[in-house]
């Protein structure tokens, strides 16, 4: 969301590094992408299936996400401004990239998710993919975030080193990394040709009738509710950091593109 002042403290800083998971963006060990990687070697070039979901999910008459659009989340992600274009999703909200070619497993993380936290304010999202464009397969998830009471919308930090392989978990600027190694041996999954990456909003109450579940079977307490047109996460870019090899043309298609273009030349 853009930028709000924050009126209260934050209520967790005494409890920094308190996770088994890599920390925030410039601290040793973590593992954020920064969006100025010479690693990253290009971007989410189209979008299909923007579903937008309420700002409220215990209040469905209180209207849906609406700020930015869907190609808000292509190409680079922004710079560190208050205001980014982004899409925001609402609760539960998805959105499905599309890239110019297909994403392959390399080595270490493979692509890497922007969003526009600040502050500790981290909203999350779930990952998955495809390389067929119908089946996805998502990315185990795991948020040991205490769920003793909820995170507001404002005033508490979220502790990264509580989170993986959860979108959202770094500052605007730095990328979430996934590797499909994660992956490796999903039936109906190619993990040397992913064509389609779908991003879903977690819905971070721990409300049991709207709550969503990690890997593990805990509820993932994130910020919430933010009844705003910016509610849910707001996706700002997906940059990849591994592509599928293009294929060579093979001898025996060239030879035959240049008999057919010799015959046409005798054509005429």
């Amino acid at each position: 969301m853009k930028r709000i002042i924050l009126l209260v403290a934050a209520a967790f800083a005494p409890a920094a590094l308190a996770g088994p998971y890599a920390p925030a963006a410039g601290l040793p060990g973590s593992t954020a992408i920064a969006r100025d990687s010479a690693a990253i070697v290009g971007w989410a070039s189209g979008y299909e299936d923007l579903v937008r979901g309420p700002v409220d999910i215990s209040d469905i008459p209180s209207g849906f996400a609406s700020f930015g659009a869907g190609t808000d989340a292509l190409g680079p992600a922004d710079a560190h401004v208050d205001s980014l274009p982004v899409v925001s999703l609402g609760d539960g909200g998805r959105i499905t990239l599309t890239f110019a070619n297909p994403i392959a497993n390399g080595s270490g993380a493979d692509f890497a998710v922007f969003e526009n936290g600040f502050d500790g304010f981290l909203e999350l999202a779930f990952v998955d993919v495809s390389s067929d464009g119908t089946n996805f397969f998502r990315f185990p998830a795991f948020s040991l975030t205490p769920t003793t009471s909820q995170a507001p919308a404002f005033g508490q930090s979220i502790d990264p080193t509580n989170l993986h392989n959860l979108a959202g978990k770094y500052l605007r600027g730095f990328g979430t990394p996934f590797d499909l190694t994660d992956l490796a041996g999903t039936p109906g999954l190619d993990i040397n040709g992913v064509t389609h990456i779908r991003i879903q909003d977690v819905v971070g109450s721990i409300d049991p009738l709207y709550r969503a579940l990690d890997s593990l079977g805990n509820a993932i307490n994130d910020p919430w509710v933010t009844p705003f047109p910016q509610g849910g996460f707001d996706l700002d870019a997906v940059g990849v950091l591994h592509f599928a090899p293009v294929p060579e043309p093979s001898t025996a298609l060239l030879l035959g593109c240049a008999g057919f273009a010799l015959a046409l030349r005798r054509r005429r």
